[in-house]
């Protein structure tokens, strides 16, 4: 458990920072002006470029921000609640050309609790999931966010302080939650099937202030609080076993923090402390222990004292850094930005997103995202300015998801899409135990190729939340957004910031939900109603069953009920019948289907796009 305060407490504008250190000085204007000019100018372009978010956020940030499958971001902000803490997330959408720097901001529903400094996951739904909160009302409880109703959920209590701990997502979609109290070692499973919370395996050293990553086997990889002692923990055992000892020390003695840790393109582990000192691990791929070698030291005498590190998609790695821990000041500023290249062991620093040599901050208040578009999305805590950082240099080819296959799901307007590397090579950005804000998961992106309009689809249902799942077959579902127009696409699936090579699709035409208000009466003249696009003529057939010999009008009508034409006034036998409704004659909208048996009436909407 931390004791420090200075994060709570932390809650000035970066500007207003800034500006109040300046003035705590005597100089002159002319000084000022230099510190300026000189501030602005510096610039480090071989690694890429920032660019601010054009419109500012509606509230201050307070921290994760999180990827929904739809594409769009939320990011939590102070804003809401009554403590300062903030219960409120803004939600950063992509403009028509899928611009996050030209995107509009937005509110979502607040949160049941106020949190600062908990644990979040994206559930394989597409829900979200947070749990705890080092400071706020919320750090014994757990609540998910459902973005199709666009409402927060209690879940129930864990049994303990969670506060700022770690969680991972299991295979099974089930989440491993560590609880901050006791002996610090205690974990539950919280399944989002069932919305309930079970026993998970202890620890053998001390979770709490670690980080966790997870391996290409699935298994998990920590270094216990304040030692060189490393475990795993094993899915297919349920339990942690003893791993390698780190060869250097990760963690300072003052606050017990640490930095981030990232899996590699090679597939190697990068660990970074708050000392300065890195380390790397390497897996063996199977339950026995791997090794571990010293890296490269931060520059400058720096480290990471919980901060964050976003894996690029360039294979290189953004991270800030600050002075290291003393007995005195265990949060250190300023903070420095660095691009880590780990095939030449090399930091290289660049400005901040201001433009400055540095940031007049705690390197804590610093968080990272990995956005579909490539970039990183950047944000400082107390501020609603929001940056995106854009690497230069090739995408690392051997990361790109590859799409197999694209079949459309019976009895309704969804997809199944099948290839190989959905899940990407690593988590995306990683933040130590404060929060998780993981990007490895698929998200289904369209392009117009005759407008350059980009619109997202929303993806669940993958198959599996691993990382580098190199050959194995990957499988996910995903629905296509109201309005879509009805042509030819271009078809990405992305992770982590890197898209797949573009293969063309062309949407059916989607049908929603089959019977409408059925009575009783109704179900005496039909067993069975819906519609289903018919892909090859750009039509849709409309297919009932019934239950006997009978008249029926089929008639259709606009959403206001004006009615558009009438499609069958027949006397047909009992059984299966179909009926092509050569959609193209109508303009995009949504229609009403009105079949009247002498038994009564019943409607179904159909889309037309």
């Amino acid at each position: 458990m931390k004791v420090h305060l200075p994060k709570a407490n932390y809650q000035k504008n970066l500007h207003q920072h800034l500006t109040l250190n300046l003035l705590k000085k005597p100089f002159s204007f002319l000084f000022l002006f230099a510190i300026i000019l000189s501030v602005n100018s510096f610039t480090a372009h071989a690694q890429g470029s920032w660019v601010a978010i054009k419109t500012l956020a509606p509230d201050a940030s307070a921290g994760v921000m999180l990827l929904l499958t739809d594409g769009t971001v939320i990011c939590k902000s102070s804003g809401g609640g009554t403590d300062g803490i903030g219960n409120t997330w803004d939600r950063l959408s992509p403009d028509s050309l899928g611009s996050y720097v030209n995107g509009k901001w937005s509110r979502i529903k607040p949160m049941i609790n106020t949190r600062l400094y908990f644990s979040s996951q994206v559930l394989k739904d597409g829900r979200v999931y947070v749990s705890g909160g080092e400071y706020g009302t919320g750090g014994s409880s757990s609540e998910v966010y459902d973005p199709a109703t666009n409402l927060w959920s209690a879940a129930p209590a864990p049994g303990g302080f969670i506060s700022d701990a770690n969680s991972e997502i299991l295979e099974d979609g089930t989440i491993l939650q560590a609880l901050v109290n006791g002996t610090l070692r205690g974990n539950k499973i919280y399944n989002p099937q069932t919305n309930t919370y079970a026993s998970g395996p202890s620890c053998i050293g001390i979770h709490n202030e670690s980080t966790w990553i997870k391996l290409p086997d699935n298994s998990i990889l920590m270094v216990d609080r304040g030692s060189r002692n490393s475990e795993r923990f094993i899915p297919a055992l349920k339990k942690w076993v003893v791993d390698a000892v780190v060869p250097v020390d990760l963690f300072d003695p003052y606050g017990l923090e640490t930095g981030a840790a990232l899996l590699l393109p090679d597939g190697r582990a990068f660990f970074i402390g708050s000392l300065g000192h890195t380390a790397y691990y390497t897996p063996t791929g199977n339950n026995s222990p791997g090794t571990w070698a010293a890296g490269p030291d931060i520059p400058k005498g720096l480290g990471q004292t919980d901060a964050p590190a976003a894996m690029m998609v360039n294979s290189h790695i953004l991270l800030t850094a600050a002075p290291k821990p003393t007995a005195f000041n265990v949060f250190a500023q300023p903070t420095s930005f660095f691009d880590f290249n780990y095939k030449t062991n090399k930091f290289t620093q660049i400005s901040t997103p201001a433009g400055a040599l540095n940031s007049p901050v705690p390197c804590y208040v610093t968080m990272m995202l990995d956005l579909p578009d490539g970039t990183v999305l950047c944000s400082y805590q107390d501020s609603t300015k929001y940056y995106v950082f854009k690497p230069t240099g090739a995408v690392l080819t051997a990361a790109r998801p590859v799409i197999k296959k694209i079949t459309k799901n019976a009895g309704g307007a969804s997809y199944s899409i099948t290839g190989t590397l959905f899940n990407g090579i690593s988590q995306g950005a990683n933040y130590g135990d404060d929060w998780q804000m993981n990007t490895n998961y698929p998200i289904i992106r369209l392009k117009d190729t005759s407008n350059g309009k980009v619109y997202y689809a929303k993806s669940y249902n993958w198959n599996s939340t691993g990382v580098r799942r190199v050959g194995l077959k990957d499988t996910v579902q995903f629905a296509l957004p109201s309005g879509l127009p009805k042509k030819a696409y271009a078809l990405e699936v992305v992770a982590n910031g890197i898209a797949s090579l573009p293969v063309a699709f062309t949407p059916a035409l989607a049908a929603e939900q089959p019977l409408i208000a059925v009575s009783e009466a109704v179900k005496q003249s039909l067993s069975g109603m819906g519609i289903y696009p018919n892909p090859s003529n750009g039509s849709s057939n409309l297919y009932f069953s019934l239950n006997r010999k009978m008249p029926v009008l089929i008639q259709l009508f606009d959403i206001s009920g004006k009615e558009i034409a009438i499609l069958l006034r027949e006397n047909l036998s009992a059984g299966n019948q179909t009926l092509l409704i050569n959609t193209s004659r109508y303009a995009s909208g949504t229609y009403i289907i009105k079949i009247t048996t002498q038994d009564g009436a019943s409607n179904l909407k159909l889309m037309v796009q």
